[in-house]
């Protein structure tokens, strides 16, 4: 459905580098040691009986000289290894799953933020597939300092993660078929969400709806750019129709 912030595969863009696999795609922050956004889809077919995998670890596929996040860089932190791309959401494979693990898919997540709201989302989304439907996920963070288990923190990992203040979701439902683009009407189903990243995080990520175009403010992206503008304005304007 687009790029939301052009990234491109060039080491001369650090902090908005293209990295694209099989299961997703995203542009990483080189500085930030996190991705910017993942994007995928999601559909019956990528669900299968793979097990979690928890193989948690740095993504070699980076560029030569760049630092690669462990899979122990969050340790005792106060933070969860938060997903981006679920691992839920990529099970029809062992490799499908595994490839969900590379620590260039986490960013740190308060653990009430990544284990109860975030998780409820992920499978709300999961749950939207039944009755013949597809989805397109944008997530990311954005803003410096969250409240994890230990404490308030804008950095981990000695400076080389920073915490985001806020996870964001941008979730679009179409009917299974094929030319997807060109099947969003103005009346296709959008859900934004903008959580803060903080152990007081309501369970109920209802409540943290917004619109699309609230969160492309507070990012700075530009969402579904591939959809014609006169749908995309009228979509991007809620964000909100459960």
């Amino acid at each position: 459905m687009g790029n939301p912030s052009a990234a491109i595969t060039d080491t001369n863009y650090p902090n908005n580098y293209l990295l694209e696999k099989e299961e997703y795609v995203m542009s990483y922050s080189r500085d930030k040691g996190t991705a910017n956004w993942v994007s995928w889809h999601l559909d019956e077919a990528w669900l299968g009986s793979a097990s979690r995998q928890n193989d948690f670890r740095a993504d070699s596929s980076l560029p030569a000289g760049w630092y690669q996040v462990s899979e122990t860089d969050y340790q005792y932190s106060g933070f969860d290894r938060g997903h981006l791309c679920p691992s839920a959401d990529r099970t029809l494979s062992t490799d499908d799953n595994s490839n969900t693990f590379f620590m260039t898919n986490m960013m740190p997540q308060a653990p009430n933020n990544n284990r109860i709201g975030w998780a409820s989302l992920e499978s709300y989304c999961r749950s939207m597939l039944s009755g013949g439907y597809e989805i397109y996920i944008i997530s990311g963070g954005y803003g410096i300092g969250g409240d994890g288990s230990a404490g308030a923190a804008d950095y981990i990992a000695n400076g080389k993660v920073q915490v985001p203040s806020n996870t964001w979701k941008v979730i679009m439902i179409i009917p299974d078929g094929d030319d997807d683009v060109n099947r969003v009407t103005t009346s296709t189903k959008v859900i934004a969400v903008d959580m803060p990243n903080s152990q007081s995080v309501n369970s109920d990520w209802t409540l943290y709806q917004t619109s699309v175009d609230q969160i492309e403010a507070a990012t700075g992206y530009n969402f579904f750019d591939l959809v014609p503008d006169n749908i995309e304005d009228v979509i991007e304007a809620s964000g909100g129709n459960l």
